[in-house]
């Protein structure tokens, strides 16, 4: 087994070391070069090989959005994960990193960062793992999957929690002791994995309509890692004539829906808005939850419909979260609705997509090839959720397909 191969480019020396010491203390991925800025970079990326490059964006000589318009401009086509402190105050900045072929962003830790670095290491190691291990799969690379590198993350979180409760000390302790189990746990683990790269097939979930599809009055659509390039080709060819509306959660940080809202109105041929409380929900609109809040539908007694934000606790790890919407979505337009669930680590979205199936709603998944990460659309499928799976190059047309003939 091969590891994931990742190239830094920051030109803090301090912030180098930490990203290594994350990616380096993480199983199937390893740092092999570091740059201070991205004219070192371009020198380092035919000697290296990465297999995804984490990218500054601030940096004298060459910053990141130049380092980007070169990688565009000589077709490079190693991904490239935007690492910036200054992505949450210039979130416009980050969304020309995306427009620019960046598949993605994380920011720096904020305060002290030595204190801060593990509220950003599980999702810096999702984001390697997903696109680097999709990139070094391209290349013939035999590295690990998601599956195993969402075990690790969890592994890593019930230590933080036990740390955090007992004290560094007592912790270890107690995992010493319970070694036993974590080996049983590993092994039911290896076989799951086994599983799913092609051994016993899973038992699919079969969900039973209460209801025949009825018309479309609204689109709901889930997504996660993968999701703003994805969305990003879906929205620029959606059809311009579609009524329905659309309300999307993409897992993003608070501070960065509104520009990414700004980012996908210049492409879609429909209005792109981040969601605000109250909101009147209109036909061929689409809005976008903003990041740290819930997003639901509520309907008036007279059919009204508008959008409610809340800070109700994280479900299934994430504000906003796609079963929250799906579950409103199902509760108030029973089959009445198309849902959609795409790209995505973790299984968020997956069972209230299966009580829209069962209120007789309209279901997609996003098949596991076009996928990113073949995560919230595999266990939605497996649920039964998913009627049609499909490629991220036909979503658009799909959906547009399915809203004219079921308007």
């Amino acid at each position: 087994m091969e590891d994931i191969n990742v190239l830094i480019c920051d030109d803090s020396a301090l912030m180098r070391n930490l990203i290594s010491r994350v990616i380096d203390g993480t199983e199937g991925m390893t740092v092999i070069g570091k740059a201070m800025n991205g004219q070192f970079l371009i020198e380092k990326i035919p000697l290296l090989k990465p297999d995804v490059i984490i990218l500054d964006i601030e940096m004298p000589i060459m910053n990141g959005i130049e380092f980007l318009r070169w990688r565009k401009q000589n077709k490079i086509d190693v991904p490239v994960i935007i690492l910036s402190s200054i992505a949450e105050k210039g979130a416009a900045v980050t969304m020309e990193c995306l427009e620019l072929g960046a598949v993605d962003f994380i920011t720096k830790p904020n305060g002290s960062v030595s204190a801060d670095i593990s509220s950003v290491a599980d999702r810096l190691v999702e984001l390697i793992s997903s696109y680097g291990g999709a990139y070094a799969r391209k290349k013939n690379k035999t590295v690990r999957n998601g599956d195993f590198f969402a075990n690790l993350q969890a592994e890593r979180t019930v230590e933080r929690k036990l740390t955090l409760a007992l004290g560094e000390e007592k912790a270890k302790e107690f995992l010493a002791t319970n070694r036993a189990t974590a080996e049983t746990k590993e092994a039911v683990t290896s076989l799951k994995a086994s599983i799913a790269n092609g051994g016993t097939p899973k038992e699919m979930g079969v969900v039973k309509p209460l209801r025949d599809g009825g018309k479309i009055e609204i689109i709901a659509i889930g997504i996660s890692t993968g999701g703003p390039n994805a969305l990003r080709e879906v929205f620029k060819m959606l059809d311009p004539r579609l009524k329905q509306p659309i309300l999307v959660v993409q897992h993003m940080p608070a501070g960065f829906t509104k520009e990414f809202a700004n980012s996908l109105n210049k492409i879609c041929a429909l209005e792109v808005k981040e969601a605000e409380d109250g909101d009147e929900i209109k036909g061929g609109n689409i809005y976008i939850a903003p990041g740290n809040n819930h997003i639901v539908v509520e309907s008036s007694p007279l059919g009204k419909k508008t959008i409610r934000l809340s800070q109700e606790p994280q479900r299934n790890g994430h504000r906003p979260s796609a079963d929250v919407l799906f579950e409103s979505v199902a509760k108030i337009y029973q089959n009445k609705a198309l849902g959609v669930i795409m790209t995505g680590m973790g299984k968020d979205g997956a069972v209230e997509l299966a009580e829209m199936r069962k209120q007789g709603a309209w279901t997609l998944g996003q098949d596991e090839k076009s996928s990113i990460v073949y995560g919230m659309p595999k266990v939605a499928y497996e649920l039964g959720a998913v009627q049609k799976q499909v490629s991220l190059e036909n979503m658009a047309d799909e959906i547009s397909s399915m809203a004219r003939n079921h308007a």
